[in-house]
């Protein structure tokens, strides 16, 4: 099975967080922003987070997903750091229902910095999500 993170991260928290999901699965956590941000070649999984920004979430991210291709995804599971909102999780989702890719129902929230526990968390449920 192939699986991918990507995330967006102004503060950090959300890339704490595509770390800990990504060793959990055995691949690594890739900034949307970096040159090495595209699939080469289709996932099962794709786990892919960001935060809310001003009430939306940042363009670097909104870029990203309006770059993928339904058929590079098998299902995407979305996951979110906030201090206030779980809505960035709704506009991520928004935009891969737009481009038609399947959304798993599960989604990672943490609120503000994770912590070990949060973490831990989140790592168990992407081994359970991929099936490891």
């Amino acid at each position: 099975m192939k699986n991918a993170v990507r995330y967006y991260s102004r503060s950090g928290n959300t890339k704490t967080a595509a770390e800990a999901i990504a060793r959990a699965i055995g691949t690594d956590a890739v900034s949307v922003d970096s040159a090495s941000a595209p699939l080469q070649e289709p996932v099962d999984v794709l786990f892919i987070g960001g935060a809310l920004y001003a009430y939306g979430i940042d363009e670097h991210l909104k870029a990203y997903l309006g770059s993928l291709k339904k058929d590079q995804v098998k299902k995407a599971v979305v996951f979110s750091t906030s201090w206030i909102s779980k809505h960035a999780i709704d506009l991520i989702r928004g935009e891969l229902n737009r481009k038609g890719i399947p959304v798993e129902k599960e989604t990672l929230y943490f609120k503000g910095k994770p912590g070990e526990k949060q973490l831990q968390d989140a790592a168990n449920a992407a081994r359970r999500i991929c099936g490891q």
